[in-house]
């Protein structure tokens, strides 16, 4: 159940055509465009790829392309469900289109505090039941539809054998410290990546082994130049990268945050990587003010130029 998290790991966006169906050709234009740039594994259907806005169907041959494209690079699949039972089939398609771990998104039955640990826990025990990938559980703010989860919580999620990491997404910088602490005092230690693309860099410092993000399909070779020059302790040289590269990620991820996947697109289409900027209803395509601004964070970046040479 070996799966190597420690680096970047790009949730990959998902493209359609103008009449909104998957568009497998400019998918893997895409992820050509994406793999030699040195991610670690790549997630799949995650919030970023508008997985829970897709049909089954349409999620597994997603995967199905994206593992076709990866080779040996691993594809996590995002599980997004409504009850325990919808999420172990999916799980098991994940697991049949080729998908080499899971991203186990929080469900809706965890809203509402206080959340009796035995909820989360057993779902999360119920999927690895039937499915035999690694899993990567997912703490994240409630704003994005996400839970906080209690220290009793994440131990116990943490024990179960088939959880190999945590994706931390609080976007708190001090709930993020506390919980690799937690990490670190567990009986089998599992991986912290983080989720927190406003402070990619300063997690690494805080001890994520990686990083599993929207951002990261954005300036991917970037980031991993900063990933690896963290792992050798050269961090002024990794905040340059960061620094040069922050003022995207805050025009991405602005406010309403929801619109981060539709700017992430525009994004791509500036880059010259993909044309069709279309979103699944009832996400809406950015205005023409956003996407000047996206453009100009790109070109502050250099990175329109470098896509150009």
């Amino acid at each position: 159940m070996s799966l190597n998290l420690h680096g970047i790991i790009p949730a990959c966006v998902v493209t359609f055509d103008a009449d909104g169906k998957f568009d497998e050709a400019a998918y893997r234009r895409y992820l050509q465009w994406l793999l030699p740039q040195g991610p670690v594994a790549l997630a799949i259907n995650a919030d970023t790829g508008e997985g829970p806005h897709l049909w089954p169907n349409e999620r597994e041959r997603v995967l199905q392309v994206a593992v076709e494209e990866a080779g040996d690079i691993p594809v996590i699949a995002g599980l997004s469900a409504m009850f325990t039972e919808q999420a172990v089939e999916e799980a098991k398609r994940a697991e049949g289109a080729g998908a080499r771990g899971l991203l186990v998104f929080p469900i809706p039955v965890y809203q509402g505090t206080p959340l009796d640990p035995a909820i989360p826990v057993a779902y999360h025990e119920a999927i690895a039941r039937g499915c035999g990938l690694p899993m990567v559980a997912f703490q994240l703010q409630p704003a994005l539809g996400g839970v906080i989860f209690s220290e009793e919580t994440l131990r116990r999620i943490a024990a179960i054998d088939s959880v190999v990491a945590l994706k931390e997404a609080s976007f708190d910088a001090r709930l993020y410290l506390a919980t690799r602490r937690m990490i670190e005092r567990l009986d089998r230690p599992i991986d912290l990546l983080t989720g927190d693309d406003n402070f990619i860099y300063e997690s690494f410092v805080l001890g994520a082994e990686g990083a599993l993000i929207g951002f990261g399909t954005l300036a991917t070779d970037l980031q991993v130049e900063m990933y690896r020059l963290t792992r050798e302790g050269r961090w002024d040289e990794a905040r340059a990268i960061w620094e040069r590269i922050l003022p995207l990620e805050e025009v991405v991820y602005g406010q309403p945050v929801r619109d981060y996947r539709a700017r992430t697109k525009v994004a791509l289409r500036e880059l010259g990587v993909i044309e069709s900027t279309v979103m699944r209803p009832p996400l809406l395509p950015v205005g023409p003010d956003v996407e000047r601004a996206v453009r100009e964070a790109l070109e502050a970046a250099g990175l329109l130029t470098a896509a150009v040479a």
